[in-house]
């Protein structure tokens, strides 16, 4: 998947920590500018980010929209208000201690055995009904999960689903990769 060169890279941590600052110093945010460089062709972008190894937020979208830009600073502000972190939100004091990570996601793609994927390469998207949940693929390599592990736990914490959702035939599970930039 790889179409982001170090140019791009230092465009889209740019772009996401000057919306991050916009929204927590209060400050209007700024006029989009036009991208020095194309943005990347994808069909998603996550934003996380990180304070030494503790998550502090991690908000994603599959459908970018036609403007990549704009899609990413409210992915990024977004990410800073992460529901999870109600009772912690991120401070402007903090901002400097961030590290953002950027993920430019590919497109979806089902699978027909949802163990046909690999761990730490692949996320999975879990779909049932008007459930659905995801994980980004690193998650499964940091927590040292197997697949029925990472599938399980996407269809309990991210879908609201049973746990074993995804044997079911009328579960979908998709996967996707992705190329993350970080600062």
């Amino acid at each position: 998947m790889s179409c982001i060169d170090s140019h791009l890279r230092a465009q889209l941590l740019r772009t996401a920590r000057d919306a991050i600052a916009a929204d927590l110093f209060g400050a209007p945010a700024a006029p989009p500018r036009e991208p020095e460089l194309p943005w990347p062709p994808a069909a998603g972008v996550f934003v996380t980010l990180r304070k030494g190894e503790q998550l502090r937020g991690c908000i994603g979208t599959f459908e970018p929209g036609a403007d990549f830009g704009h899609t990413l600073r409210s992915i990024a502000v977004s990410a800073a208000h992460d529901p999870r972190f109600v009772e912690r939100p991120i401070s402007a004091g903090e901002l400097r201690e961030l590290r953002i990570e950027v993920s430019v996601l590919s497109p979806l793609r089902r699978i027909a055995n949802p163990l046909e994927f690999e761990l730490g390469r692949d996320g999975i998207y879990v779909r049932r009904g008007h459930r659905a949940g995801c994980f980004l693929p690193d998650v499964a390599v940091e927590r040292g999960w197997s697949h029925e592990t990472f599938l399980s736990e996407c269809c309990a914490q991210k879908a609201g689903l049973d746990p074993l959702a995804w044997q079911d035939p009328e579960t979908e599970v998709l996967v996707f990769q992705v190329e993350k930039v970080k600062e």
